[in-house]
């Protein structure tokens, strides 16, 4: 991406009817606002699929342990 875009003092100014402009910039907003929703399930996902293999990997291992105990 553009480093001049990811800056938050840039602000996107175009040229031309304003009416069409406001759609564009409610049509960016929530491009935006989707984005970071994305973001922010993409996360949650990432924390429980981590949880999840940390707790399977700690049963493997008890698992493990008892079955090397047994032998």
């Amino acid at each position: 991406m553009n480093p001049v875009h990811n800056d938050p003092t840039y602000t996107f100014k175009p040229e031309g009817p304003t009416d069409m402009l406001l759609q564009e910039n409610l049509a960016r907003s929530r491009m935006r606002e989707a984005e970071q929703v994305a973001r922010a399930r993409r996360l949650v996902r990432h924390l429980s699929a981590a949880r999840r293999w940390n707790r399977l990997s700690q049963w493997a291992a008890r698992r493990a342990d008892r079955a090397t105990a047994a032998l």
